[in-house]
């Protein structure tokens, strides 16, 4: 008999389509998944970047906490929920060491029938393989979701969202666009880790167990024969999708 439940990770690739698996997973009514999207839990590990990865939740907590003041009570619930998940996650990152036990309790913390948990971040996609071999075995029944997307509208979307977060104005963000693009042509290793879908793939597929891997592309996912495809791999019944964002369950600052 199976102990626990399954786990569901989705390991890239960024912006392929992750906030959508997030939004259609969490809103399952047999999943249990907290209201951080993005975890960071083995990246942050594996580049000894803990310190200022809890600078950054604690400042989102601090900015969640501004938002109660005039909140409707609805609104205040969710906020609530996710300071108190930003408040049990930095506990977990403040432990500075690899503590599976405690990502795990985490992941599991207020399931009650729910078949499933699991989070969603796209970094992980760049991780070694070794590192995606132990995720893979951390637990019974560990699922991995890699997304990918027409290589052009993910890098566009991917320089976007970057300039985005850069820019104070409209100028600022046109020339936040044209400086990501010149990186992209000198050849810079970030951008070109987080859209090597070739690597990714040879390294989860000599790792993880085909009948736990599910590969697609967001194109095909964000149809109805696709999140069939979603459902039976995960092994959940199928229900109606819904619009990205509508759940107001995630944090989405990553």
């Amino acid at each position: 008999m199976r102990q626990g439940p399954a786990i569901m990770i989705c390991v890239g690739a960024t912006k392929a389509g992750t906030s959508w698996v997030h939004d259609q997973v969490s809103g399952h009514p047999d999943c249990e998944f907290r209201s951080i999207k993005e975890l960071h839990y083995f990246d942050t590990l594996r580049d000894e970047s803990v310190a200022p990865r809890i600078r950054e939740f604690q400042a989102e907590k601090a900015r969640l906490k501004q938002r109660l003041v005039g909140a409707t009570v609805p609104k205040q619930m969710v906020l609530q929920r996710q300071i108190a998940d930003l408040r049990d996650w930095i506990s977990v990152l403040s432990r500075r060491s690899g503590d599976w036990g405690a990502y795990a309790k985490f992941l599991t913390a207020g399931r009650e029938a729910q078949k499933m948990v699991g989070e969603v971040t796209p970094a992980y996609a760049t991780l070694p393989a070794e590192t995606l071999r132990q995720i893979a075995g951390m637990a019974e029944d560990v699922r991995l979701v890699y997304l990918m997307r027409d290589p052009v509208a993910r890098l566009w979307s991917h320089v976007r969202m970057l300039a985005r977060r850069e820019a104070g104005d409209a100028a600022g963000y046109a020339r936040a666009v044209s400086t990501r693009f010149d990186r992209v042509v000198a050849g810079d290793p970030y951008m070109q880790d987080r859209g090597d879908y070739a690597a990714a793939l040879t390294k989860l597929r000599a790792v993880v167990a085909p009948e736990r891997l599910l590969t697609m592309f967001s194109e095909d996912l964000m149809t109805e024969a696709g999140m069939a495809r979603l459902w039976t791999f995960l092994g959940l019944s199928p229900v109606p999708a819904i619009s990205i964002g509508a759940s107001m369950r995630g944090c989405r600052w990553q």
